[in-house]
């Protein structure tokens, strides 16, 4: 359980310097853009690591906190649907993009209360848990931040058309069959 909280508080520790030290992250990037950037990224993927080292772990002697009924699982599968969509749709700006705002952070609420509700071991509660409050946090410090440029395709009506597509498809394919290879647990399989 250890790895995992190091790698939570690493990873989603570097995602939250916008929070609670916007200007501290705006003198790195002054000092040297590029050396922010990979610092960043490296500290990020070192969490990232030990976060999947350490969820892994953890579910190796799970402790169990809650049971949910097994219908709940299909409304975690309809709340997965826009995931995907959501979390591609800065790149190709239309109006899925302009009004959700923070499509990501939407995709990121939606992904983790999905799995909170079909997963109850305490490794679930804290990794999904943990996702949810830094997105909720990270929504509302931004109503106090202007928002960065997120590198784009022009704004058009298709892109619209094009996340939808690419999301569903992503969707899928994650749901049929990466999801049991990167995870080892098959979504659509009813017990």
């Amino acid at each position: 359980m250890a790895l995992l909280i190091i790698g939570l508080l690493l990873f989603l520790g570097m995602h939250s310097i916008s929070i609670f030290a916007l200007d501290f992250r705006n003198r790195q990037i002054e000092k040297n853009h590029l050396a922010w950037k990979a610092g960043y990224s490296i500290i990020a993927l070192i969490g990232f690591f030990l976060i999947v080292q350490g969820y892994a772990q953890a579910k190796l002697a799970p402790t169990l906190l809650y049971v949910t009924p097994s219908w709940l699982g299909h409304v975690s599968a309809l709340l997965m649907l826009p995931v995907f969509i959501l979390f591609i749709a800065p790149y190709f700006p239309g109006k899925i993009r302009a009004m959700t705002k923070h499509p990501q952070l939407i995709a990121v609420k939606l992904w983790a209360v999905s799995h909170l509700l079909v997963n109850g071991m305490l490794a679930d509660v804290i990794l999904f848990g943990a996702f949810l409050i830094w997105a909720v946090v990270d929504r509302i410090s931004m109503k106090n931040r202007t928002s960065r440029q997120v590198h784009h395709l022009p704004r058009a009506l298709m892109n619209d058309v094009i996340i939808v597509v690419l999301g569903l498809g992503f969707y899928g394919v994650f749901a049929m069959y990466l999801h049991q290879r990167l995870i080892g647990i098959a979504p659509f399989v009813m017990n």
